[in-house]
């Protein structure tokens, strides 16, 4: 039991580790002052494996190490940093908790998008104004501006973010619980989902979509940014 506990918390810290060197190394402008980082799949991944309280601890624990290392938003981007990482890997992995199935990790990957949108946006207009504040002193930074901006920026990018972190999720998180129960990082338990529920037509189907919807968001990523 002792054994199983010391591999979870090293396996938690080695996500951690990589949930923050992916966001220091592949970090997307896509719109404005908004990047993409994904760092939120490998997140929504250790939450699959261990649940949602230890995706809510690892969250938090790269936002605080971002906040004193390579942000330059402060306390304003760590605190949206890990409500819209929460928002989504916390809930998806609640969803997934609650019905281990792989329709159940599809639901849990639609509902954290939902959920991760809604909450943004009200945290947008929340906290953008006084991040634009302390950035910029040539444009004025009001709350009617950045309401503007919700449906038109915000909306948007969160939704490609989503899109792209959903589908991410769901091509890699097959691959590398297999890895981890290989090196005997996780037991086979922990491993269910695509791995144990519904037949290969159905994991093929899952999968084509995913790279589909991955596909997609990347040329949207390319364009909100002008470069198609």
């Amino acid at each position: 039991m002792q054994n199983q506990k010391t591999k979870k918390i090293v396996l938690m810290a080695m996500m951690a580790a990589l949930a923050f060197l992916v966001m220091a190394v592949v970090r997307i402008p896509v719109v404005l002052f908004l990047k993409y980082e994904p760092k939120d799949v490998i997140i929504t991944i250790a939450g699959f494996i261990f649940g949602p309280l230890e995706a809510l601890i690892i969250a938090a624990v790269v936002a605080l190490i971002e906040m004193f290392t390579v942000s330059d938003t402060g306390w304003i981007g760590a605190v949206m940093n890990l409500v819209s990482t929460a928002s989504f890997a916390c809930v998806a992995a609640l969803v997934y908790k609650k019905k281990h199935t792989l329709k159940g990790a599809m639901a849990g990957l639609l509902i954290g998008v939902c959920c991760m949108v809604c909450v943004m946006l009200l945290w947008n207009y929340l906290l953008t104004p006084l991040y634009m504040a302390e950035t910029s002193e040539a444009i004025p930074a009001t709350r009617a501006m950045v309401a503007s901006m919700l449906p038109t920026v915000f909306l948007p990018f969160n939704l490609l973010k989503g899109g792209l972190n959903a589908a991410i999720t769901v091509l890699l998180y097959k691959p590398v619980v297999i890895t981890l129960r290989k090196a005997g990082l996780i037991p086979a338990s922990s491993a269910h989902g695509t791995t144990q529920h519904g037949g290969n037509r159905i994991s093929a189907g899952v999968m084509v979509g995913a790279a589909a919807v991955l596909v997609t968001c990347i040329l949207l990523t390319l364009v909100l940014a002008g470069v198609l």
